[in-house]
């Protein structure tokens, strides 16, 4: 398969991890673009890139580059988005895909209009476990699903002193908590089930309505290792805790609870799926494991194994029995079957990548998870896709 040129903006964490895992698939990362002409220069001679840009404009522009990969604050999304599609760039962005539902419908409608691949990396998704879930789901294994419930607990912004950009409603927007981490859960439960989310309930606390602001910038994760001294205190608008319940379409009920503040959890996302048949769950923190939970025989602990998995799940698996797979093949496997899509012309069969489309579902949940909360009273979904 020939792949395109790839232009990859934003070099933190995130776009990092970008250029690594499209370097195991064999694509070209043809240029880099950062915060500055220094960041970009510096990372590409890091990590021999062949082209740095001046700026996020100047890669998308570029007439060498057919794919971008945004990996830049959520304010940057849209307009860098919106360029990319204009100049007929295939497009994947991190989450969310924008900072209003208004935004991320043109960014859908664009995609449409200029028939371009586009992908928000819910990546999360492309877990081989995850994957054997949805096909055992879609098989009928756990009958009808009646309630979906988990968590996603983080601790990196657990002091007052701890900080990142994404305190800051101008750079992150009006939803933190459940646009950064709470949209990974909503995107994984109803995927693998298959079932529209109708209807929310939501309640949010701030645990540091006050936060010290650093004098520097603090990379994502990196407060923890790296000393906050600060003492200009910065009032916080945001949420570090929420709590939604659910209405699906089939009449069952969810739960999420979302925090980053939660001492000892690093990356804790968890769901439990009980159908009239049975039941699974998943951790993340164990992510080659799937528990499936019987009223009428032992219980079982599935290992990750392509041989035991449906077929749709065993081609998303990247290694035999034994090898454990995490977090960075989960990018693998999404820009495997992104760039498939740009080869082929149509989206995947299974396996199926979240879209600038279902980025702009993603962005009308919150819309309403946020109406509820500060309304309190239960918001159906289609009020917001009304508007």
């Amino acid at each position: 398969m020939k792949y395109p040129k790839v232009a990859v903006i934003g070099l933190g964490f995130m776009g990092r991890t970008h250029i690594h895992s499209l370097r195991r698939l064999g694509i070209e990362v043809y240029g880099v673009a950062g915060i500055s002409e220094d960041e970009a220069k510096s990372a590409a001679s890091e990590l021999s890139i062949p082209k740095w840009y001046r700026n996020s404009d100047e890669a998308i522009e570029d007439p060498e580059v057919q794919a971008v990969h945004l990996c830049t604050p959520n304010n940057l999304h849209f307009s860098q988005a919106k360029k990319a599609l204009i100049s007929g760039k295939h497009v994947l962005c991190e989450k969310p895909l924008a900072m209003t539902m208004i935004e991320s419908r043109e960014l859908a409608d664009l995609a449409k209009e200029k028939d371009l691949v586009t992908a928000v990396n819910y990546n999360l998704r492309f877990y081989p476990i995850c994957q054997e879930a949805r096909a055992r789901i879609a098989a009928g294994e756990l009958g009808i699903p009646y309630l979906i419930h988990g968590a996603y607990l983080q601790d990196w912004l657990f002091l007052k002193s701890d900080w990142n950009w994404r305190l800051e409603p101008q750079q992150g927007g009006n939803l933190r908590v459940v646009a950064d981490i709470g949209t990974h859960w909503m995107d994984m439960v109803t995927y693998l089930t298959g079932l529209k989310i109708t209807e929310v309930m939501a309640d949010f606390s701030t645990i540091h309505p006050i936060r010290l602001q650093p004098t520097f910038e603090i990379a994502t994760y990196a407060g923890k290792l790296e000393k906050n001294l600060s003492t200009n205190e910065v009032s916080i608008k945001t949420e570090d805790v929420a709590v939604i319940l659910f209405r699906f379409e089939n009449g069952a009920l969810g739960n999420v609870s979302l925090s980053q503040v939660s001492a000892g959890r690093k990356n804790f996302f968890w769901f439990e799926i009980s159908g009239s048949k049975s039941a699974i769950r998943w951790d993340q923190e164990n992510p080659n494991e799937l528990w499936i939970g019987y009223r009428d025989q032992p219980n079982q602990l599935l290992s990750k194994d392509p041989s035991l998995f449906y077929p749709e799940a065993r081609a998303l698996t990247g290694f035999p029995g034994g090898h454990a797979e995490g977090y960075p093949d989960t990018f693998v496997q999404v820009f495997s079957q992104f760039y498939g899509a740009i080869a082929s012309g149509k989206m995947p069969e299974t396996g199926k990548f979240a879209t600038f489309e279902d980025g702009h579902h993603e962005m009308q949940l919150c819309d309403a998870i946020r109406r509820s909360a500060l309304e309190k009273r239960w918001v159906k979904v289609s009020e917001i896709e009304k508007q």
